[in-house]
Parts: structure tokens; sequence; C-alpha cells
């Protein structure tokens, strides 16, 4: 035990006494995890979806639908004419158009009753923007119904007028039916006429708006677990913290491993295995170095993630040190496994960068593993660095119970046992 100290101490000493590497092992990572925060928070206000519109029609039922798009707060409409839209659209600086066709005003209001052809409003998008189709899609609907609703029983529209005429014409219905529908027709248009005859603003102006929304909705964030349950609140600092520590502890680990490699060429090995210490010795304080180095650098990180940008603890405590403790030794099995089938420096380092880059990606570090699709959801979970975020993300801004932390941990100490033990056996000893 007193040799694996040695060694570690003399592998503390070594580490730290690179200030120009230590700083950057610890500024990296808190610089590009405060970018992705401030880019993914909830406080940073998100731009209007940039879509055009081309209004062929020139109808007022047109003109009043693009004049809701304009003043609907999650876009940003620009109305030109069609050549310019498309091309704007091909050149991605709108993520799509609507192009309101002629006799959009004349067909809308029966098309919603079926008596006439449905009017084509052709949409363009730009292929990389695909997922802002469905939104224009649906706030084009909702304006369209609100206004051609609005229109059609709005007094003098002659929808109803030519329904009516259709219905007294019909040699399909009955006496009694057609009689009914006749006196249906006449109600409504009573009601138009007197609603017609009221000052504007009157206390019909509410029943003149058209067709809204048949509900409300009230927003309920979900509550913490424990006796003090308060609202989540998403901190987006939290979970870039958690990756981009996760994505750059685990790239000091391969340098460790690359360290090994370099001292093999260089001779170091040699001294060391002429020592009186053995391969668990040698290898076991070497993992317990770098396990070491890479829980305190983590630390640290989040002791500036902490003080600077309001990221907090609101799980257990220990469960948030276990995580820790758990992922620095992962990192330092990994290494050590880097350092095992690696045979130069060179020929290694590309393959492990690779290696933790696609770690990295599917633990969800870059991006929430919720954007995910679900197949890769499910593929994610076999990549530790999944478990890694899921935690750290559970112990902080989730503020969940220590007993949540326990799986991953578990996870995370099975995959460093496998790394290890693949590690010890594919170890060159000989030179």
């Amino acid at each position: 035990m007193q040799a694996i100290l040695a060694l570690v101490r003399a592998e503390l000493k070594l580490h730290f006494s690179n200030r120009r590497a230590l700083l950057m092992s610890i500024v990296a990572p808190i610089l590009i995890a405060a970018f992705f925060g401030s880019l993914f928070g909830s406080s940073s206000k998100m731009a209007g979806i940039a879509v055009g519109v081309v209004d062929l029609d020139r109808s007022p039922l047109s003109q009043r639908v693009v004049a809701a798009l304009q003043a609907e707060s999650a876009l940003k409409t620009t109305v030109t004419d069609e050549a310019d839209v498309v091309a704007q659209v091909r050149a991605g600086k709108l993520r799509a158009a609507a192009i309101l066709p002629q006799g959009l005003g004349q067909q809308a209001a029966g098309a919603m009753f079926g008596t006439s052809p449905k009017p084509v409003i052709v949409l363009h998008y730009d292929p990389s923007q695909a997922s802002a189709l469905a939104v224009v899609r649906g706030l084009l609907a909702q304006t369209l119904m609100q206004e051609v609703s609005r229109s059609t029983f709005s007094a003098g529209s002659p929808v109803l007028a030519d329904m009516k005429q259709q219905v007294e014409t019909s040699q399909g219905l009955d006496t009694e039916r057609r009689a009914e529908l006749v006196r249906m027709f006449d109600s409504i248009g009573a009601v138009q006429k007197r609603e017609a005859a009221q000052p504007p603003g009157g206390a019909s102006a509410a029943a003149a708006g058209g067709l809204s929304m048949p509900y409300t909705t009230r927003e309920v964030e979900a509550l913490q677990s424990g006796t003090n349950a308060a609202p989540v609140a998403y901190n987006s600092y939290a979970h870039s913290f958690a990756g981009m520590g996760v994505q750059f502890i685990l790239m000091s680990g391969v340098e460790m491993g690359m360290g090994l490699l370099l001292m093999r060429r260089l001779g170091l090995w040699k001294r060391l295995r002429a020592a009186p210490l053995s391969r668990a010795q040698l290898l076991g304080s070497r993992i317990a170095a770098s396990a070491l180095i890479s829980l305190i650098v983590f630390t640290i990180i989040y002791v500036v993630a902490i003080a600077a940008f309001g990221v907090r603890v609101l799980g257990s405590p220990a469960g948030f040190a276990l995580v820790l403790a758990c992922f620095a030794l992962l990192t330092a099995s990994f290494g050590l496994l880097i350092a095992a089938l690696g045979r130069t420096p060179e020929a290694t380092r590309g393959l492990a960068i690779l290696a933790t880059l696609l770690m990295v990606m599917l633990g969800g570090a870059w991006v929430p593993a919720f954007i995910f699709p679900e197949w890769l959801q499910t593929v994610s979970l076999a990549v530790p660095t999944r478990w890694a975020v899921d935690a750290l993300d559970a112990m902080t801004w989730r503020g969940q119970p220590f007993a949540a932390a326990l799986l991953p941990s578990a996870v995370m100490l099975g995959f460093s046992a496998a790394f290890g033990l693949l590690a010890i056996w594919r170890f060159r000893w000989e030179e």
C-alpha cells in the first residue's frame, strides 16, 4: 500500500505541476458549458420562425389572414411575391412559405360546409427546417378557421343565402325537413341583422369574432420529490455542465492512457518494472491516480457552476458525490483500456477520440437525450455516459433522492469493472 500511495502521490504532483494544461482542462468545459447553457436556457427568448406569405387572392378574407399571421408572435412573417418567396426558401432565409391562391375568399366558406371545392394553399418549406412546417400549418389552420367562420356568419354573407337557396330547390328533401332547414337559415339571418344594427364594440362583438379554440390551458410545473416539494425549474446550465464535464473528463482519461503509451516508448515503463513492484501495484496506482485527478477536476468544474451559473444540487448531496466518484473510476478504467489496446500513441489517439465522441453524443452530453429518436434513446442506454448525464441531472435540477443515484452508479461501476478486466487481460507487459 505504501508503494501504491507513493506512485499516486508522484502522479498527482506531475499532473498538477503543469498549470497551463490543468487550467485548460478546467476552463474549456466551463466555457463550452456556459455557451450551451445560455443557448438552451428557458430565459433566452427564441426568435420567431421566419416564414413568407404570398396573397394571390387580395380578398378581404385573405388580407385578414395575412394580418393575423403578421401579428402572431411565434412567426416572423414576410409578405412578398411568389418568385421571391420561393427563392428565399431555397436559400434558407425563410423556413416556410404559404401561397394563398386566387378564389380563396369565395371558396373557403363554401368548402367549410362541403358545398364548393377546397382551395389549395401551397406550402414551400426548407428541408433542413421541416419541424417548422408543422407549426406553420397549425397556425395557418387556426387563423383560417377563425377568419372564414367570421366572414361566413357575418351579416350579408352570401354563403348562407346560397345554402338556403339550395335547400329550397332541393328535390331530395321531404317537406317537413325542408321547412325546418329554411326556418334555421331565417333565424341565422335575423341574428345577423340584429348584430349588424348594433354599434361597433357592443356585446355581440365577441360572437362575431369567428370560431376560436374551445379550450384554454394552465401549465403546472412538476414538483421535486421529498417533503419540501417545490416546482422543478429546468436549469440548462446544470445539464450543460454535466454534459461538458463528462466529455472533458472522459477525454482526460484518454490522455492518461496516452501517457502510459508514451512511458513505454520513452523507456520509463522498463524502469518501473525493474522496481520491486507487482503488476497490480503498477496498474492499481495508475487507476487510483487517474480517478482521483478526474474527481478533483470535476469537483472544481461544479464549484464554478454553482458559484457563477446558479447550478444547485437540489437532490441528494450524497448521491451527487457517489455519481461523481463512480464516473471518475469509469474514466480511469477507460483510460487504462485505451492504453492496453493501443500499440502506439499516434494510432490510438484517433480511435480513442472517435470512441469518446460517440460515447458523449449518445450519452446526451451535447443535447438532451429526449431529443433523440425513440430507437436511439433505447440504444443509448448501452453507453455509460448516458447513465452519468442522467444521474447528474437527477441530482441537480431534478431534485431526485439518493435512490435515483444507485442504479446509474451501479451501471458505471459495472462498466468500470469490465473495462478494467479487459485492460488487464490485453495489457502488454513485455516491450
